[in-house]
């Protein structure tokens, strides 16, 4: 049973595969910039940054193999050049020091970012075109990783796809509209027929570790994650409003006039670097962007999610009407431009 670190442990996913991890008999070690906010019952934490070659020297500290989560990937408040240092940097600072700590199993966390044109058939084999900092820099990455995995026998690189993941615990996007739709402040804008791929996050885990401990897939393997089946963003609103014991809304927002209304917040945006739950970013995720994600390579691989998709948005809008509803929500930490040289354990 090999000792795992989790880079970016401290994060939503982070802490659902300690979880998951430490359940099945493994010992886990977190890297974080951000101390995990939950109890860690002797669970070993370094408090340091992937870019710091000491810090994630100290974390691989007896460790057989890792699970790449620290990320820049917020939508607001984050240069450019910052995406590339962390995400690309950072995974090789990790892999330089996996190799001169002798792990061997490295699974990376990229994005459906990496495909860019949404038009476009988003299926492993196609070529990535990310039309995005954020999604640019996930494909450097994921050839950090590739690269890593060639150089010598014995190693594996797995990369996870995933779409829009969602789950209890889980602040982001989902949440901003779960809620609104509990306090009954959500209009939908436009027709709601651009489909939305979704990953619920135990699915999820369970798919990763599924292929993950195979010993029967190539040395540099890739595989996207998504639920079935694809909802669209109507659908997604009608089962979190069916969840909440809601009535729908019966009327909808025209586009044009709520990229108006969501003007003025941009401009908030902008002059504070804050992420706020209303942008014309948002409004165009939610109502014009098609998220549609194919994922039968996992399933032809034998994986079977064990939730059903509308059970996981149920599942989270039951935690936003209970633990969630006592938040305003957690304003997502922000990566420092460079990496501080120090780490505590």
């Amino acid at each position: 049973m090999m000792t795992v670190l989790i880079t970016g442990g401290s994060g939503f996913l982070g802490r659902y595969f300690c979880e998951r991890l430490i359940g099945g008999g493994r010992d886990v070690v977190l890297l974080d910039t951000s101390v995990p906010t939950w109890p860690l019952d002797g669970t070993r934490f370094v408090h340091g940054d992937v870019r710091d070659p000491l810090a994630v020297r100290a974390a691989l500290r007896n460790c057989e193999g890792v699970i790449h989560l620290a990320a820049a990937h917020h939508d607001f408040g984050i240069a450019p050049q910052t995406y590339f240092d962390v995400n690309e940097g950072g995974s090789r600072v990790l892999v330089e020091e996996m190799e001169r700590a002798g792990v061997s199993r490295l699974c990376f966390y990229s994005s459906a970012a990496v495909y860019g044109d949404p038009s476009v058939p988003r299926v492993e084999h196609v070529p990535p075109s990310p039309a995005s900092p954020y999604g640019r820099s996930k494909l450097a990455a994921e050839e950090v990783c590739r690269l890593w995995a060639g150089r010598s026998d014995g190693r594996r690189a797995l990369v996870i796809r995933p779409s829009v993941v969602f789950g209890p615990r889980n602040y982001a996007n989902v949440y901003t509209l779960m809620r609104q739709i509990r306090l009954g402040l959500y209009l939908p804008i436009g027709p709601g027929t651009n489909l939305k791929s979704m990953a619920y996050v135990e699915n999820l885990i369970d798919a990763t570790l599924y292929v993950w401990e195979r010993t029967d897939l190539p040395a540099f393997d890739v595989y996207n994650y998504v639920d079935l089946p694809d909802l669209t963003s109507r659908e997604i609103c009608d089962a979190i409003a069916d969840a909440l014991g809601k009535r729908p809304p019966s009327l909808h927002l025209p586009l044009g006039l709520a990229l108006m209304l969501a003007a003025p917040f941009d401009a908030v945006i902008r002059l504070t670097g804050r992420n706020l739950p209303i942008s014309s970013a948002r409004v165009r995720k939610l109502a014009v962007h098609q998220t549609k994600l194919d994922a039968e390579k996992i399933r032809a691989a034998g994986f079977v999610a064990s939730i059903p998709l509308r059970e996981g948005i149920r599942r989270m809008a039951e935690w936003v009407a209970t633990e969630g509803r006592r938040k305003n929500g957690e304003i997502p930490l922000t990566p420092p431009l460079s990496a501080e040289r120090t780490c505590a354990q």
